[in-house]
């Protein structure tokens, strides 16, 4: 069932009712919904869905020859497919629908002068008229390369989109039922790929969930993981200490060398393979001036479940092998799901806070300092104005409040950033007397001012 994406479907939409020449690229992680958003569109608008396979080039223009005859009815086609793609496209000049060919790179591998002869029938013919062609693929690597400046078809794409994972919001969608806690908790560990979402019963409890659909080596959650950084990566072991160092808690260039052994020059250079993945981010303190020459900088994972499944689960293999899944549900998983889940929370937050307009038009992100850390920090340099802000995963009595807002301003201390005006907020699990303290003054926010 098709969920969510209004956002993307709303510029499809726009894009082809210009009714202007349009080469899309359309790029993501595997199980994102790519596939799906298509189909979607396809709904409204009749469209010609071409899915590659990993074949021969015969095999493939065979596969389409026989899906396009299909499609428009063609009875010569059907006993004539096409010897190459030079007749494949002219045959597609002659239409005038919307074209989707996924998994694009399939097609590349198997041909390597293909995005050569689109580039001539785009600059000869689907230029010329209002063509709607979408390029779609899930190897990242691939799909950066085509948009690259060496690529036969850099400058001719009109646009591209990176589908990410759905937002904490949009991936409420899945389990409307949930309590506010329990969907953070889920999403938590989920994350927002639309393929994993659909694999829980959310008529069931989490741990039983947890333990059926993750911890089995059967399941499709168990095993899809590997599965994605094997299509994409040449070392996958090297990169999976990396990812599993980042899931411990090493954020640190210098932490994560000494915890997977690896020469610093190796480091840098995976993780900058994956970070083109888009798998991993490097951030900077909020205050920082030089983003790229910043020696601050820390690697997180983007992704929740692959958080969860490298911090959980690879790494304790031994268990599921001996069936002990509840052994490692009450040992490892159960006891530092909160703290996880935590982590979390303070994303959510901190997206929460971006898009309300009570805080200003500041520029909001995390700030770090050695040890010292502060959740959320807005800044206007123009105005000289500060916003510091914690966040909390737990329910907050209305005598600990005070003592919180104390060491936020202690902690604020530290940033050395000439403000006019600082002002505090507080963001907990659950707040006691929220209205009670609101009007002595405190900027006081929970989950249900989070979640609607």
């Amino acid at each position: 069932m098709f969920k969510n994406r209004k956002k993307e479907i709303k510029i499809l939409e726009e894009i082809y009712k210009s009714r202007k020449p349009k080469l899309i690229l359309l790029y993501g992680r595997r199980r994102v919904g790519k596939t799906e958003l298509l189909n979607e569109f396809s709904r409204k608008h009749k469209s010609l869905y071409l899915l590659a396979r990993q074949e021969s080039v015969k095999d493939q223009l065979k596969k389409m020859s026989d899906e396009i005859a299909a499609f428009f009815d063609d009875k010569v086609l059907q006993l004539n497919p096409f010897q190459n793609y030079d007749a494949l496209f002219t045959y597609l000049t002659k239409k005038n629908i919307p074209v989707f060919l996924d998994e694009f790179p399939f097609l590349v591998e198997s041909h390597k002068p293909l995005p050569s002869i689109l580039q001539e029938y785009w600059d000869r013919h689907f230029s010329k008229k209002p063509s709607f062609i979408v390029l779609c693929g899930s190897s990242m690597q691939m799909m950066e390369t085509l948009l690259g400046y060496k690529s036969p078809l850099y400058g001719r794409r009109t646009e591209q989109f990176l589908l990410e994972p759905l937002t904490f919001n949009d991936a409420c969608e899945f389990f409307p039922k949930l309590s506010k806690e329990q969907k953070i908790i889920h999403y938590a560990v989920l994350g927002g790929t639309p393929a994993y979402l659909l694999e829980f019963d959310y008529a069931k409890p989490l741990r039983e969930n947890i333990k059926e659909n993750i911890l089995m080596k059967n399941k499709f959650l168990y095993q899809d993981t590997l599965f994605v950084m094997q299509q994409e990566l040449k070392e996958p072991a090297i990169y999976y200490s990396i990812i599993k160092s980042i899931a411990k808690g090493n954020s640190k260039l210098g932490h994560i060398i000494n915890d997977t052994g690896l020469e610093k020059g190796k480091i840098i250079k995976y993780l900058s393979v994956l970070q083109n993945l888009h798998l991993i981010e490097r951030r900077v303190p909020i205050t920082e001036k030089n983003i790229e020459k910043s020696r601050k900088g820390i690697y997180l994972l983007k992704d929740n479940y692959f958080k969860f499944w490298f911090r959980f689960v690879f790494g304790n293999n031994d268990y599921i092998e001996q069936n002990l899944q509840n052994k490692l549900l009450d040992e490892k998983i159960m006891p530092e799901l909160s703290s996880f889940v935590g982590r979390i929370y303070e994303e959510i937050a901190l997206e929460w806070v971006k898009k309300q307009k009570q805080f200003g038009s500041l520029l909001f992100g995390r700030w770090w300092e050695g040890e010292n850390e502060i959740d959320i920090v807005g800044i206007d340099n123009k105005k000289k104005n500060i916003v510091i802000g914690e966040v909390k995963w737990k329910n907050i009595a209305k005598k600990e409040v005070q003592n919180i807002f104390n060491k936020m301003k202690k902690k604020s201390s530290l940033i050395h950033f000439k403000a006019r005006e600082r002002n505090y907020f507080l963001i907990g699990k659950e707040i006691k007397d929220k209205d009670g303290l609101r009007r002595l003054g405190y900027k006081v926010f929970d989950i249900n001012d989070i979640i609607d």
